[in-house]
């Protein structure tokens, strides 16, 4: 972590203890700000720890901060060059705080993730399998069986996530009423849904 004006430099990890002492020092700053890269989810649990503080948290894109970093000349990339960049990145262009999506968000946008990454893998296995041996192909088989059932699984769990929830039932049941708003059918490489 680094501080703006200053340049305090402090080191966390991101671990419980770490996140809780960032906190705790976060909090008695008292900052007009706090800066962070979105990367890859791997801040959400500091992210949400400082707003449940009560602290003015925004995410930022890392490609902008990097970006910033070179226009500025810093084209080394270390630890604490990084965090100098994110503060100096923060204070020069403000960007905007925003509120954490709710718990349900952002497991819903897991599992969201999730399908994708696997949908990703059954159209990678079902190119493999038509140049694949014929003593690979039962194995490769098999692969997007269970891909295919693990996204099954998948979408049973998103669409109940969607009933259980009052606000996304409600965007839902939205959908529904616009014309062609019909739920959508996911449909793999050999064009049957899946």
């Amino acid at each position: 972590m680094a501080m703006n004006p200053g340049g305090e430099l402090v080191q966390y990890s991101n671990d419980a203890e770490g996140i809780a002492a960032l906190v705790e020092h976060a909090v008695s700053v008292d900052p007009a700000s706090v800066v962070l890269e979105a990367t890859g989810g791997y801040q959400m649990f500091a992210a949400t720890e400082l707003q449940l503080a009560e602290l003015p948290v925004s995410l930022v894109n890392p490609r902008q901060v990097r970006n910033f970093a070179r226009a500025t000349g810093r084209l080394a990339k270390t630890d604490a060059i990084d965090a100098r960049v994110l503060a100096q990145f923060g204070e020069a262009i403000e960007p905007p705080v925003r509120t954490l999506p709710d718990e349900q968000t952002r497991e819903l946008r897991a599992l969201v993730d999730r399908r994708r990454q696997l949908s990703g893998m059954l159209k990678s296995e079902q190119n493999r399998l038509r140049s694949a041996s014929e003593r690979v192909r039962p194995q490769i088989q098999a692969h997007i069986r269970w891909l295919k059932d693990q996204m099954k699984d998948l979408d049973d769990d998103i669409g109940k996530m969607i009933r259980s929830s009052p606000m996304w039932r409600a965007q839902d049941d939205l959908l529904r009423t616009v014309p062609g708003g019909r739920p959508c059918a996911f449909i793999n490489a050999a064009g049957a849904p899946s």
